[in-house]
């Protein structure tokens, strides 16, 4: 299934997309393209915020659009790998049969399933910016990550099925 319609999928039932790449088999590739997509809609997403930042302070956009790529596309997967690190060894000790994989698919589909709302996020950042309407998208997007990857790690096996 293309990965669009994965995503409205999850917003349906997240464990029935996160078993069925589970079902695909280990593969790391997989794993990584759903995470470095997930980066790169989330860099995208800063556009709006930080053109209305640069407008607003007279600062150049480059070198914050530079920041931005270099913050998701090389240090966030990073701090995403130890994050599904983290979330597997708690699986781990509150005796779930999670693997690293699937711990790993969980966090990572979840984050590119929910970055629709990132993009909201970006564009309500970037044409409204700060305020009640910027903190209820971020808010909205909080519970939808956390949805999404806490029912990713149940259907992995975190709370020993």
């Amino acid at each position: 299934m293309p990965v669009a319609r994965d995503i409205v999928a999850t917003y349906r039932g997240p464990r029935r997309v996160v078993r069925r790449l589970l079902a695909m088999g280990v593969r790391e590739d997989r794993a990584l393209a759903l995470l470095m997509a997930g980066c790169a809609l989330v860099f995208v997403a800063q556009w709006p915020r930080l053109a209305r930042e640069a407008h607003l302070s007279g600062a150049e956009l480059a070198p914050m659009l530079g920041g931005a790529l270099l913050g998701w596309i090389v240090i966030a997967p990073l701090a995403f790998y130890l994050l599904a690190g983290l979330g597997w060894a708690l699986g781990r000790l509150l005796g779930g049969r999670v693997t690293g994989f699937g711990a790993r698919i969980a966090l990572f589909w979840a984050f590119l399933a929910a970055a629709p709302v990132l993009l909201l996020h970006g564009l309500v950042a970037g044409f409204v910016g700060p305020g009640p309407g910027l903190t209820a998208v971020g808010a909205i997007w909080c519970g939808v990550f956390l949805w999404f990857w806490l029912s990713g790690l149940r259907e992995a096996g975190w709370g020993g099925r």
